[in-house]
């Protein structure tokens, strides 16, 4: 069976989503936040000590974009997944990749340095700047829904999950006034599907969320998983 490492609300649940959507069963392991300060003995399966870490027979995948990608060609063939031969292929990689590399990525230093460090390591400048390199990147965004429902092939795909992870954070971050009204309609159409609400009730086992209250000291100095 499937085994999905994962943290409330973390990059994990992208993989946990995506599952959800292939109907697939699988075994959920929830571990408090960060993991590899709160369960060291984590380490030993994933020294990286990130999540998510999925298994799958002798797979081990650690990359949060990448798993949907793998689940859906792996248990395919799925709508969920774009073919080679179909004129949004490249594009479907494009969103995948980029949900990750561009979208996210400036929200972790946004993340750590604003709510992670303690106090007197804040930096209140690289998240406001940080903050500003995700909203400019956003924008693209908005551009791309503007006369399409979702983001490839006329049709959900793994590209939506990767991508609606990254309005999840923003909206834990408290950026969801900046949405504009075409990333507002996307996330009501995300947030209403039946596996998106599976995924936040299988995570639903009263652990602590990841991101700290906006003005909570965590104690813990570490960048987000």
């Amino acid at each position: 069976m499937i085994e999905l490492y994962h943290c409330v609300d973390a990059r994990s649940f992208r993989a946990l989503w995506a599952l959800e959507e292939l109907g697939l069963e699988y075994r959920l392991h929830m571990l408090p936040f960060p993991p590899r300060v709160h369960r060291p003995d984590y380490l030993e399966l994933n020294p990286l000590g990130t999540i998510p870490l999925l298994i799958d027979g002798e797979v081990r995948m650690t990359e949060s974009a990448a798993i949907p990608q793998y689940l859906a060609t792996r248990y395919g063939p799925s709508p969920l997944a774009v073919e080679a031969h179909e004129t949004d292929y490249g594009l479907w990689l494009d969103w995948l990749h980029r949900s990750e590399a561009t979208l996210t990525f400036p929200q972790t230093i946004v993340l750590r340095y604003s709510r992670l460090e303690p106090e007197e390591r804040r930096l209140k400048q690289a998240a406001d700047d940080y903050t500003q390199w995700f909203l400019s990147r956003l924008r693209h965004l908005t551009r791309a829904l503007g006369d399409r429902e979702w983001l490839c092939a006329d049709r959900f795909t793994m590209a939506d999950i990767c991508v609606g992870y990254a309005i999840v954070f923003a909206r834990l971050l408290d950026l969801d006034h900046r949405f504009s009204p075409e990333i507002a309609d996307y996330w009501a159409r995300l947030s209403s599907r039946p596996a998106f609400l599976a995924a936040k009730a299988a995570q639903d086992v009263g652990l602590p969320s990841p991101i700290p209250p906006a003005h909570g000291a965590s104690g813990a100095s570490e960048a987000s998983s």
